[in-house]
């Protein structure tokens, strides 16, 4: 019975594994289409969604499922909670990318308002910040978690001044305001997608040392229990 059981928490995570690709790949399509001005990139988030959705059902009910029939203790129970706390999560930024993916169909239907520099440096760190919490938990890293939360910050002061950038050309001109707007949406779902990767990093931490750190990520102590 306990080997079954391991089977399908391994199982869980590969499925949570399988999840967290798919929505760093739907992040990659939607922001290289916006870049790279190739709306067939962007198109493709939407199939990955319905991936990404589908995954998000199984994992919801494989996590309810051993909770009701198997009744784990301890670092299980944990590891259960957890995952279906960084499923949502990796389900909340494949909208996230969806979102970026309908803003850059927009915005190709137009001339290039100014050059990309500081949205692909934005997109590069919300995809760190992807790919590195999920690393985090599989390999039950609290430290790195941690590093992670604190990476934020530098997600927002690099959103800010991409906003008071894209100000600037909408008070220069009124016919940059749409092209402008549509460009600092997507900043602000890239600054989503860290947010979430942040939520994910916390799971970490509350998987390994059994405490909720969410709000007081530099302050709250992560002594053992």
């Amino acid at each position: 019975m306990e080997r079954q059981f391991d089977e399908e928490l391994r199982a869980l995570k590969e499925k949570l594994l399988r999840m967290a690709a798919l929505a760093e790949e739907s992040i990659n399509y939607a922001v290289s289409g916006l870049m790279d001005r190739n709306e067939g990139l962007a198109h493709k988030v939407f199939e990955v969604e319905e991936q990404i959705n589908r995954l998000d059902i199984e994992i919801d009910q494989k996590c309810f499922e051993l909770l009701a029939l198997k009744q784990p203790m301890a670092r299980d129970l944990r590891l259960i909670v957890s995952a279906d706390r960084i499923g949502r999560e990796l389900e909340r930024i494949g909208d996230q990318a969806v979102n970026i993916a309908q803003r850059a169909l927009e915005i190709l239907k137009f001339p290039a308002l100014k050059p990309l520099i500081d949205l692909p440096r934005l997109a590069g760190l919300a995809q760190d910040m992807v790919r590195d919490s999920i690393n985090a938990f599989v390999n039950r890293d609290d430290n790195l978690a941690r590093e992670i939360c604190k990476r934020d910050d530098e997600v927002d002061t690099l959103n800010n001044q991409i906003f008071r950038e894209l100000l600037t050309y909408m008070m220069q001109d009124p016919r940059n305001i749409e092209r402008a707007v549509d460009l600092i949406l997507v900043g602000r779902h890239l600054e989503r997608v860290a947010d979430h990767s942040t939520n994910i990093s916390e799971d970490v931490i509350y998987l390994v040392k059994g405490k909720s750190i969410k709000h007081h990520c530099e302050t709250r102590d992560f002594s053992e229990t």
